[in-house]
């Protein structure tokens, strides 16, 4: 019998967590057994426990544990048992992981590595089922695997967003100002739409302006505070503030051509024609049947291969291990106040 520990989180109080141990049971018939080895930490698996029974993270990786919840994450994981011939033991893969040092899965076979088929998965969206074995992986960069779990996750909504944006031809606009500017997904939908021929403009708080010009991703940073010139433009709403919304409005008036929802945060309709949410599944759809599997894989894992390079500059990755170091990163992100700078990655 194998020992697992697993942190889950309570439901209502996400501030509170508890290590819990159990053993796990021999496998059954196409189960393979995950030993969880590299994952990040950010906002992003915040969100998830923060929406976890409103969209339903919380039933990817079930508890038995009253009230209590495992959050998900992203990272790699290696096969350190297995009753399936075709992913045999010592194989890695990435894909979505629990706060947990193993899990088992039961394995459907795909191209690039294997689905969780296990029954309180059928229901669940697939892009958070599926598993890809590294060794098939266009994406894959072994000497990058710790950039790759903090920005692989986001990156994709960055690329599907850029091109869209692109295959619409910015709605006419020549000028995109982004929210949030700092964060992950959006400097990384700016590295995405750097010479397509707009201009940038990045709106963030004033204690993070220095870090964003760093970045040298944007034409122009500003704090909120600062009016934007008046020009046609898109707006990309990755913060969420209503306020933020509301002043480019009023500012913008009808030089605001699109107002573009990313995120949890505004998935109610808006009255005004120019506002949308951005609903990445469809636009990877849509090039999945545009490009084939294979090529949207390859040009998603070119993009992301190009993009990390750059980001291997702008930010200080800090090694943590074992549920006492997962506990100290999740207290502190759940803050909100990480630098964005910094970042976390564990190991289990």
């Amino acid at each position: 019998m194998i020992s697992r520990w697993t942190v889950v989180v309570d439901r209502d109080d996400l501030t509170r967590t508890e290590v819990l141990h159990d053993e796990l049971p021999v496998l059954s018939d196409c189960e393979l057994l995950l030993r969880v080895d590299l994952t990040g930490l950010t906002a992003n698996n915040v969100t998830y426990a923060v929406v976890g029974d409103r969209i339903g993270y919380w039933q990817f990786f079930p508890t038995d544990a009253k009230n209590r919840g495992i959050v998900p994450l992203w990272g790699f994981a290696d096969v350190v048992a297995s009753t399936v011939d075709a992913i045999p033991e010592g194989t890695r893969v990435y894909g979505y992981l629990p706060m947990a040092s193993h899990l088992v899965v039961r394995a459907r076979l795909t191209h690039g590595g294997f689905a969780d088929a296990s029954d309180h998965r059928a229901e669940l969206p697939a892009v958070y089922n599926s598993y890809l074995v590294t060794t098939r992986d266009p994406a894959y960069e072994a000497e990058r695997e710790d950039l790759q779990v903090l920005y692989r996750p986001l990156f994709l909504t960055s690329y599907l967003l850029a091109d869209k944006l692109a295959e619409d031809d910015f709605h006419g606009a020549r000028t995109v100002v982004v929210s949030s500017a700092s964060s992950k997904t959006a400097f990384g939908t700016a590295h995405c739409l750097r010479g397509k021929g707009v201009r940038l403009v990045g709106l963030t708080s004033p204690r993070n302006v220095e870090f964003t010009k760093s970045l040298g991703l944007y034409d122009t940073v500003l704090t909120y505070d600062d009016a934007v010139d008046l020009e046609p433009s898109v707006y990309l709403d990755f913060s969420g503030s209503a306020a933020v919304r509301e002043t480019l409005h009023a500012r913008l008036g009808e030089q605001l051509v699109k107002d573009v929802s990313i995120g949890l945060t505004h998935q109610t309709s808006s009255p005004d024609p120019r506002s949308e949410f951005f609903f990445a599944p469809e636009q990877l759809r849509k090039r999945v049947a545009d490009w084939g599997a294979d090529g949207f894989a390859h040009r998603t894992g070119d993009a992301l291969k190009a993009f990390t390079t750059e980001a291997a500059g702008w930010v200080a990755v800090t090694r943590h291990s074992g549920p006492d170091g997962l506990t100290d990163v999740w207290q502190s992100v759940l803050t909100g106040k990480t630098d964005p700078a910094h970042a976390d990655v564990i190991t289990f």
